[in-house]
């Protein structure tokens, strides 16, 4: 049996490593962490296309059961004024609807779910470099150690390492001006009932919530800065500096910004926001990246995880169906779609941030925009939620 090594634990790996034992290939997951990673202050949807994805391998369901349905967002402006209800995506044929789920629950979801299928995961492997000959790839690991396999899949998110292994030239994903900061207010009174987001282009950030099962507030926000922000200043900056920074942010607009963000008990966790569009080269004869290593869309896009979870199965029918071609078919039927993904997120980041006159033009524009996100037409998203990866559907080029 053909053997693949998985470089990155997260979400894709996992994903990509089941979808990989499905075609009859033995897949490992190598993992720079020393323990599965905690996250305590982050969360995301996976979309109807991502459930759809995984539903095609069997593993939607642990994905559901760790988090709750969200079917609709209300987009208001700064003034308090609501714009537009948007669908997230249309159900499944079984009534499933995207799902919003904490970043951490994911991992340990898909994680779970590979062990359990015997599927073996290696922790404390960073991923330093390769060897690709005829015979196979070895990659070489920080601690000295080495794996060798079949092929290699480099699963290892935004600032991949193997995608630099493949192409030295890759561009480096982009900072795109926004931080993504959030928490979690497990005190408030609000009343929204679960399933909704609420959205809000303020005056000067955008901010969203939406209320879990058990009442708590799951909030977002994504405040503007000229540079990124370093790996120091993102560990050491404290949540009661984010606290204060972001009530200021908000205190001009109508809405419950400023006081779910001044209710937050537990930590309040930043970070960078980043794309990566038009990597020239996904692969070579024997490694492949997928996922965010691969095509990363901002987070406007609501589409990382699912993404993700499209390209591990349409990967592993490539492989399955087109051994000797499997990854320049790959990268020929994914990479239209990703780079569309990207350039719609990056269209929506340009929204959150904006200065005094653009907000003027934006604020004109933006209902009709918003409306024709559900509504069809030229705005409408129907096309990143109505993917559909079939199992059964042979690759034929």
């Amino acid at each position: 049996m053909p053997k693949a090594l998985i470089i990155g634990g997260g979400v894709a790996g996992p994903a990509t490593a089941m979808a990989l034992a499905k075609a009859g290939i033995e897949a490992e997951v190598y993992e720079a962490h020393r323990t599965p990673p905690v996250d305590l202050s982050t969360y995301l949807t996976v979309a109807v296309n991502g459930l759809s994805a995984l539903r095609a391998i069997d593993a939607h369901e642990p994905v559901c059961a760790a988090g709750f349905p969200t079917r609709s967002i209300v987009f208001f402006l700064g003034n308090g004024k609501a714009m537009a209800e948007v669908n997230v995506g249309a159900e499944l044929p079984d009534g499933t609807v995207t799902h919003t789920i904490k970043r951490t629950d994911l991992q340990a979801a898909l994680h779970d779910e590979a062990a359990r299928r015997g599927i073996r995961f290696h922790y404390g492997k960073r991923f330093i470099g390769l060897t690709e000959t005829q015979d196979g790839v070895t990659a070489r690991f920080d601690d000295g150690s080495q794996a060798h396999g079949d092929f290699l899949v480099g699963c290892d998110g935004v600032h991949s390492t193997v995608r630099e292994a493949i192409d030295p030239a890759a561009p480096p994903a982009r900072y795109t001006g926004l931080l993504n900061v959030g928490g979690f207010n497990t005190g408030s009174t609000l009343a929204l009932a679960p399933g909704t987001y609420q959205m809000t282009f303020g005056k000067r950030a955008f901010f969203g919530f939406t209320v879990s099962p058990e009442r708590h507030i799951w909030w977002f926000a994504n405040p503007s800065s000229a540079t990124e922000l370093s790996r120091q200043e993102l560990a050491t900056t404290t949540t009661e500096v984010w606290r204060k920074r972001l009530i200021k942010l908000f205190a001009a607009d109508r809405g419950p910004a400023a006081d779910i963000i001044r209710g937050t008990e537990g930590p309040i966790v930043a970070s960078n926001s980043y794309e990566l569009a038009a990597v020239p080269r996904w692969h070579t004869e024997r490694v492949v990246i997928v996922g965010d290593a691969a095509h990363a869309a901002s987070p406007a896009a609501g589409q990382g995880a699912s993404m993700a979870m499209e390209d591990a199965v349409l990967l592993a029918k490539c492989v399955r169906d087109l051994p000797g071609n499997a990854f320049a078919a790959f990268q020929e039927l994914r990479k239209a779609r990703a780079e569309r993904v990207v350039a719609q997120g990056s269209r929506s980041s340009k929204f959150k941030a904006v200065n005094p006159l653009a907000r003027v033009i934006r604020d004109r524009k933006l209902p009709a925009i918003l409306r024709g996100h559900s509504q069809g037409g030229e705005h409408s998203l129907a096309w990143i939620h109505g993917y559909r990866v079939d199992w059964a559907e042979p690759v034929t080029s």
